[in-house]
């Protein structure tokens, strides 16, 4: 990056970001700290009103903004795609601030370069399953947008499905984010039945309110994806087919965490709460997929197996 470039990037963090040390602003340019005050003296003399507190570091005078940037046709693109994405996967009101940025960022291109993004708009698509104005997952995303704003807990009716059967409790909650994973919503938040946070699936949730009771967030919970080595899950490794393997890796379950070659097939490493998550996803494979661990659930699966030969009138 030459200096030039700097000195611009070093504005936007501390637009970004707020107040910055030198050292901070040295690391995240991979500069000297001697370089970044001499940046900074540069955009003090150009009229940047930067202001140094010895100790903190430095900001940038409230209430000043730089002037509108210009875009590359990559960039429009990927930022008008962006907005289309959130105008069909979002409820209402975040439907209408996509539409309403795209026609901000439509209205200030030049001509040609309209035309352009708008070419290349129209052969990059994104087609969202379930889309209608009264899909009840909308309501439920934008109360618990609202939830997550106001940091106020929400209680639910919520079906858990363990093995076969299914199971239904009332949960109290507090959310922390909303995922999208393969077009599910889930609401990850802190669970008061379980002490601990978990996932859940907008569309096993019914009767959703919101309490009055608000929340502190918990410094320490992580809401990023799941880690390999999580605590409190159980790993469980499965030998697939070779004749299988392309189709294991193209459905990709959530709780997938590790694949591997070998000369039997694919090993593939999964991380779940509870066995019962993936009796059916393992079920559903038939007999190109044997389970190497845990012995425990190799014989639950054989049971299961032994169970549904006797539904059809087989015997063993």
């Amino acid at each position: 990056m030459n200096r030039t470039d700097r000195l611009l990037a070093i504005v936007l963090e501390l637009q970004a970001r707020g107040r910055q040390r030198a050292e901070d602003l040295a690391a995240t340019f991979e500069v000297s700290k001697r370089s970044i005050y001499r940046d900074i003296q540069a955009l003090d003399e150009a009229g940047v009103p930067i202001i140094s507190v010895p100790g903190q570091g430095y900001s940038l005078m409230k209430g000043y903004f730089l002037p509108p940037l210009s875009f590359t046709v990559e960039e429009t693109t990927i930022l008008l795609l962006g907005s289309d994405v959130m105008a069909q996967s979002f409820d209402a009101q975040y439907r209408l601030a996509a539409q309403s940025a795209s026609r901000k960022i439509e209205g200030v291109l030049p001509e040609r370069l309209r035309d352009e993004v708008s070419y290349l708009r129209t052969a990059i698509l994104f087609v969202e399953a379930g889309s209608q104005e009264d899909d009840p997952e909308r309501a439920k995303l934008q109360q618990l947008r609202g939830a997550i704003i106001d940091r106020v807990s929400v209680r639910f009716v919520y079906h858990t499905r363990y093995g076969m059967g299914e199971q239904t409790q009332t949960r109290t909650a507090d959310p922390y984010a909303l995922a999208c994973v393969n077009r599910i919503w889930y609401l990850v938040a802190y669970c008061h039945l379980r002490q601990a946070m978990r996932n859940f699936r907008l569309d096993r949730m019914e009767t959703l309110e919101i309490l009055p009771q608000t929340f502190r967030r918990r410094t320490e919970v992580s809401i990023g994806p799941r880690r390999k080595d999580e605590p409190g899950y159980i790993r469980v490794r499965a030998l697939f087919d070779h004749e299988v393997a392309r189709w294991v890796r193209e459905a990709r379950p959530y709780y997938m965490v590790n694949e591997e070659e070998t000369a039997d097939g694919l090993v593939v490493t999964f991380s779940v709460r509870r066995e019962s998550e993936i009796v059916q996803m393992l079920l559903s494979w038939g007999r190109h997929v044997r389970v190497l661990e845990p012995d425990s659930l190799r014989k639950q699966l054989a049971e299961e197996a032994r169970a549904m030969l006797r539904n059809f009138g087989c015997h063993e």
